[in-house]
C-alpha cells in the first residue's frame, strides 16, 4: 500500500492520483493530510506539496490540483530524459516535473476549456493543443511519466506491489454510411442518379445502376470482409452504427429500412455493435436518448457506448450529454485528421468536469488512429509504418491501442487500397 500525504485532498488531487496509480500502475493508494500517519507508515511512500517532511520520496507540487475554476498557465515544456514533460519541480524533488498536475492538465483536457477558435463542426483543433505545439501529440505521455515514476519508486521501495497490466487492442469501425447506393428509397436513389448524371460522373452512374439490380455490389457493403477478416486474427471489435433519420450531415439509410436493421442484427451476433451518435443529436440530448433506445430495440441488448459523429467533442457539455443518456463509455476521444494522443494517454480514463468539479460517471477510451488521418498518403507502407510507430509505444506502457477504421473508406477508390491497410493493421499489430 503507497501513502502519499499532502496538504489538501481535492476532488482533483484524488482523481489524478487513482488514475495515475490504480488504473495505469496498479498500485493501491491512500492519503492522508496528518503528517503523524505519514511517518508512522513503514511502507512505501510520498510527499507532494510544496515541501519535503523528511527524507523521503517527494514531488514538488504545482498549484493546479489545488485550485478550482480555469486558469490561463503560463506552460513552458522541459524534457525528462528524452520525454516531452511540463510544470518544472526544482531542485529538490525527486523527479524534475510535477507529473500528477501535467496528467490532470492533459486528462481534463483543461486547456480545451480556455478561449479558443472551434472549426466549422465546433471542433477543438489539434493544432492549438500543447501536445501539437510542442510535438508530443504522438507519445502516450501520461502513461511514460507513469512508468518512469514506478523506476523512481521502485529504486527506493523495491517490496511495492505493482500489478502489471497487458496490452490490449480494439478495432472501431464507423458505420455513418452503411451503403453507397443501395436501400436508399425511390426518390434519394434517383435524385442521386440524376445530380451524378449532371455532372458526368459516369462511373458513379454505372456503379449505382448495378448495385440497384444487385445491392450485394454496394461498395460500402465490407461487412462480409470486415466479419471474416476480424475472425481470423481473433479482433475485439465494435462497430458503431449511425441510427438517425436524414440531415444535412446524416445520410445513412433509414433505421426504418428493414434491410439496415437486419445487418445491424447480423452484425451484432458476432461483434459488440453500439451507437454513432448524429450530427444531429450532438447538443439534442432528447434525440440521443431516442436513438439509443431505437437501436437497443433492434439489437435486443444496452447499447452503453457511443462515438460522436465528426469526432465532435465540446468539452464538457459533450459528456454532461452522455451522462445524462445513460452512456457509459465513449470513443470519442482523438482527432480525425491527426494520429496520436489527444489526452496523452493510452489508457481508458473517466472524465472529470473541471467546471463542476466532479467526476463524471462516463469513460474515455482514447484512439490513436483514424484512417481519415491517411487520406492524402499515397503509400500503403507509409500509412503502416505511422500506425507502427504509435502502437510500439502504447504496448512499451502495455495500453490500450485503438484504431478507427470506416466501410466508407474501405469501400472508395483512392490510390492506396484501404482494404489491405486494414487487413495489415489486424495483422500487424493486434498483439
Amino acid at each position: 500500500m503507497l501513502l502519499i500525504y499532502t496538504h489538501k485532498i481535492t476532488s482533483r488531487f484524488s482523481y489524478i492520483m487513482k488514475h495515475v496509480f490504480t488504473r495505469i500502475l496498479g498500485i493501491e493508494v491512500l492519503f492522508t493530510t496528518k503528517v503523524e500517519d505519514f511517518i508512522k507508515h513503514t511502507g512505501p511512500k510520498i510527499t507532494y506539496t510544496k515541501q519535503a517532511l523528511q527524507n523521503e520520496f517527494f514531488v514538488r507540487s504545482n498549484d493546479l490540483l489545488f485550485e478550482q475554476g480555469i486558469n490561463d498557465f503560463e506552460i513552458t515544456v522541459g524534457d525528462w530524459d528524452g520525454i516531452p514533460c511540463f510544470f518544472s519541480t526544482g531542485e529538490r524533488s525527486n523527479i524534475p516535473f510535477d507529473i500528477f498536475s501535467a496528467s490532470f492538465y492533459l486528462l481534463s483536457r483543461y486547456e480545451e476549456y480556455l478561449p479558443h477558435v472551434k472549426d466549422i463542426h465546433g471542433r477543438f483543433s489539434p493544432k492549438d493543443s500543447i501536445a501539437y505545439r510542442h510535438n508530443f501529440l504522438r507519445q502516450p505521455v501520461v502513461d511514460l511519466w507513469a512508468f518512469k515514476l514506478l523506476d523512481g519508486l521502485l529504486d527506493r521501495f523495491p517490496d511495492i506491489q505493482s500489478k502489471r497490466r497487458s496490452y490490449t487492442y480494439t478495432s472501431l469501425l464507423d458505420i455513418t454510411t452503411s451503403h453507397c447506393f443501395a436501400h436508399r428509397g425511390f426518390v434519394r436513389s434517383l435524385a442521386g442518379f440524376f445530380m451524378d448524371l449532371g455532372q458526368l460522373r459516369l462511373k458513379r452512374v454505372f456503379q449505382r445502376v448495378t448495385v440497384w439490380f444487385k445491392p450485394s455490389k454496394d461498395p460500402y457493403n465490407n461487412f462480409g470482409f470486415l466479419v471474416e477478416t476480424h475472425k481470423k486474427y481473433s479482433i475485439n471489435s465494435i462497430f458503431f452504427f449511425q441510427f438517425a433519420s436524414y440531415s444535412t450531415y446524416d445520410k445513412n439509410v433509414s433505421p426504418n429500412n428493414n434491410r439496415f436493421r437486419a445487418l445491424i442484427k447480423s452484425i451484432a451476433d458476432y461483434s459488440k455493435v453500439s451507437l454513432a451518435a448524429s450530427y444531429s443529436s450532438f447538443n439534442d440530448t432528447n434525440l440521443l436518448k431516442t436513438e439509443k433506445r431505437r437501436l437497443e430495440d433492434v439489437i435486443n441488448r444496452p447499447v452503453n457506448c457511443t462515438r460522436m459523429r465528426y469526432n465532435r467533442v465540446d468539452v464538457p457539455n459533450t459528456y454532461r450529454n452522455l451522462a445524462e443518456a445513460e452512456f457509459t463509455d465513449d470513443y470519442t476521444m482523438g482527432y480525425t485528421h491527426e494520429i496520436g494522443f489527444r489526452a496523452g494517454t493510452c489508457t481508458p480514463f473517466y472524465f472529470y468536469d473541471v467546471n463542476l468539479e466532479i467526476q463524471q460517471p462516463v469513460r474515455l477510451y482514447p484512439f490513436a488512429i483514424h484512417d481519415y488521418a491517411f487520406v492524402n498518403y499515397k503509400n500503403k507502407a507509409e500509412i503502416l509504418e505511422k500506425i507502427g510507430m504509435l502502437h510500439y509505444l502504447v504496448k512499451k506502457v502495455k495500453g490500450h491501442f485503438i484504431t478507427v477504421f470506416s466501410n466508407e473508406l474501405l469501400g472508395e477508390d483512392h490510390d492506396v487500397d484501404w482494404k489491405r491497410v486494414y487487413g495489415d493493421t489486424l495483422k500487424k499489430y493486434h498483439v
